[in-house]
């Protein structure tokens, strides 16, 4: 009976994915994404020597959270499992041209990752801990429309908290289906409850812990995992031109595409890189709200590059890694299993052990970094720093549901997440389009700074800013 309910259930959530990202999203998404690329002139290109000086500016105070640090947080949810299990999904239901189509979404979609994320630094609050902010912030002090915030704060605390986490967690116990001692009935609940212990461990520990953990984590396992892939590649060097001739030719088979679209390259390049790059969706604002800048658009501009190392390195060293291994995508080895079984090609039985590794970090970074996002979406729905009786349920909660995505199928989870995601981007994208004349003064302001000579810092009433706003006074 429950099976049954599950698979009615599964249908229609699949229904209502494939209108919303066969045509509602693509849509919203691709003309935001360009209106932000040609407004800011390009940005995310001209601007790229800029990123990487924004992203080693110290915080301003002892104990402020620096750019770097607010990067790794929004990197350790970026980079996850979506780089690893998404990208094999694509490859293996979308065909290679889904990477072409990822690639796009991440240089258009970089544009409104740093509005987003310039408007959550100007709208930041001042709390216990350094500052704080998002979506929900510039939702109710630029529009004065608390319900509207409260709803997103919802949204992505379901998306965030339940849906991604859960789907997370599924993740990494799959990759344990390849060994001898997987038991499908109780391998997953085991591995489940080990990470469910450990994330509780570091959510005891409030959000400076997060932090630190995703700090040390991210740029280890991002460096250790683009260098095997890197490897890897060059061991087929040779391949590289069909590689690359198949991504494009596949990505303009316009027979292929509009045949069946739902299933076709250019739905699944945009679904899975929307979920591995999170850009325009709101959740990467909620990091970049803690940083302590001189100067919002700083951090609008480390997170550009944040989009950048998810999709174009860590997605692409993904991509490359499989598609060399002469092992052919099918619907069988979606997931972890094309990826372990493209490693094994190559690097026998270390391939697999390695991806179980990989996946170990990435998962548990993106859990700690979905978690600090939901974090502070609690916070803006009670007001203030909900009491610590709260927050120790919470974390229980959180930590059940960890445990509970192990074991649960994965297509409904990917439905799941996908639709509440879908749903804060629907919010989201409108919101900013609204508010994007606030970040392009802001540049401007930025830009004016900069050929003066000064390192910028920022006012509210140097671009006339209408609203009561924490800092930049």
């Amino acid at each position: 009976m429950f099976e049954r309910i599950g698979e009615y259930l599964n249908n229609f959530l699949t229904g209502v994915n494939d209108a919303l990202y066969g045509y509602i999203l693509i849509i919203i998404l691709v003309l935001a994404g360009l209106y932000f690329t040609f407004r800011s002139k390009f940005l995310q290109i001209r601007m790229l020597p800029e990123q990487f000086r924004s992203v080693t500016e110290k915080p301003k105070g002892k104990s402020g959270v620096s750019s770097f640090q607010a990067l790794m947080v929004s990197t350790a949810s970026r980079v996850g499992t979506g780089n690893i299990i998404g990208v094999s999904t694509a490859l293996c239901l979308g065909g290679f041209g889904s990477v072409f189509w990822m690639w796009v979404i991440a240089i258009i979609g970089s544009a409104s990752a740093f509005v987003e994320s310039t408007l959550a630094q100007i709208y930041k609050r001042k709390g216990p801990e350094g500052s704080y902010g998002g979506p929900a912030y510039y939702i109710e002090t630029a529009l004065k429309n608390r319900p509207l915030a409260v709803v997103f704060s919802v949204l992505l605390i379901v998306t965030y908290g339940v849906g991604f986490n859960m789907l997370a967690s599924h993740n990494l116990q799959s990759t344990f289906s390849s060994y001898g001692f997987y038991n499908k009935d109780i391998t997953p609940w085991v591995i489940g409850l080990v990470l469910a212990v450990l994330v509780a461990f570091c959510l005891f520990g409030g959000g400076k812990r997060i932090i630190s953990a995703t700090t040390f984590l991210v740029p280890f396992m991002g460096v250790a995992y683009i260098l095997v892939a890197l490897v890897i590649s060059l061991i087929h060097i040779a391949d590289i031109p069909r590689i690359f001739g198949a991504i494009f030719s596949e990505a303009f088979d316009l027979q292929a595409i509009f045949g069946g679209f739902g299933g076709s390259c250019v739905m699944y390049g945009i679904k899975r890189g929307l979920f591995s790059n999170e850009a325009g969706v709101g959740s990467a604002p909620n990091a970049s709200a803690s940083a302590q800048v001189s100067h919002p658009v700083k951090q609008g501009l480390v997170q550009v590059l944040s989009v950048f190392i998810d999709t174009i390195l860590v997605c692409s060293a993904t991509a490359f890694m499989c598609m060399s291994s002469g092992i052919e995508p099918t619907e069988e080895l979606s997931g972890a299993p094309y990826v372990q079984a493209s490693l094994q090609s190559v690097m026998g039985a270390a391939g697999p052990v390695f991806i179980t590794v990989a996946m170990i970090l990435f998962a548990f970074t993106t859990l700690l970094g979905n978690l600090f996002y939901v974090d502070k979406s609690l916070c803006h729905i009670a007001g203030k720093v909900p009491e610590k009786k709260f927050m120790t349920v919470y974390y229980l909660i959180a930590s059940a549901v960890i445990l509970l995505g192990a074991g649960l199928k994965a297509d409904l989870l990917w439905n799941i997440a996908d639709i509440t995601m879908g749903a804060m981007t629907l919010i989201n994208i409108p919101v900013i389009l609204i508010l994007s004349k606030y970040p392009m003064m802001a540049l401007k302001d930025y830009i004016k700074q900069k050929k003066a000579g000064k390192d910028p810092v920022f006012r509210a009433k140097d671009i006339d800013l209408p609203h009561k706003v924490d800092y930049w006074n």
